[in-house]
């Protein structure tokens, strides 16, 4: 794991309410360009595509929205890191999803690497990683 300078850092908490993706996705794109990523579009796109997978799938069976959070920091080896993550169900087929399944394939296809896991807590953590200058 890599030590994190908390100046190069960002950690952000946000409920799992569609009414917040666009705060999430503001929120880490400004901390991305700030940090010099190539590509903030990309960022955004992925950030946003993780968290709506938080707030559709995740907390789907529970009487209220659980939470999202979402960390950034400026690794300089490996660009910029984000990790969305969530204490929710895990992942699991969903017969009834109200998604089309293109959320992880377009996330791979902006990102210079990828990792989906399991939470020993419970949930999901994405892990994500892009280009940085």
């Amino acid at each position: 794991m890599t030590t994190r300078n908390m100046a190069n850092s960002g950690t952000w908490r946000f409920s799992a309410e569609a009414c917040e993706l666009r705060g999430a996705r503001t929120a880490v794109g400004q901390f991305a360009a700030s940090h010099g990523v190539q590509d903030v579009d990309a960022v955004r796109l992925a950030v946003s595509e993780a968290v709506t997978n938080v707030i559709l799938h995740a907390y789907r069976d529970d009487d209220r929205p659980g939470e999202c959070l979402v960390s950034a920091w400026r690794d300089p080896e490996d660009g910029l890191v984000v990790w969305v993550c969530d204490d929710g169900q895990g992942m699991r087929p969903r017969p009834d999803s109200p998604g089309v399944g293109a959320g992880l394939p377009l996330i791979a296809s902006v990102v210079q690497s990828l990792q989906v896991e399991r939470r020993p807590t419970g949930g999901t953590r994405i892990m994500m990683s892009f280009a940085a200058g």
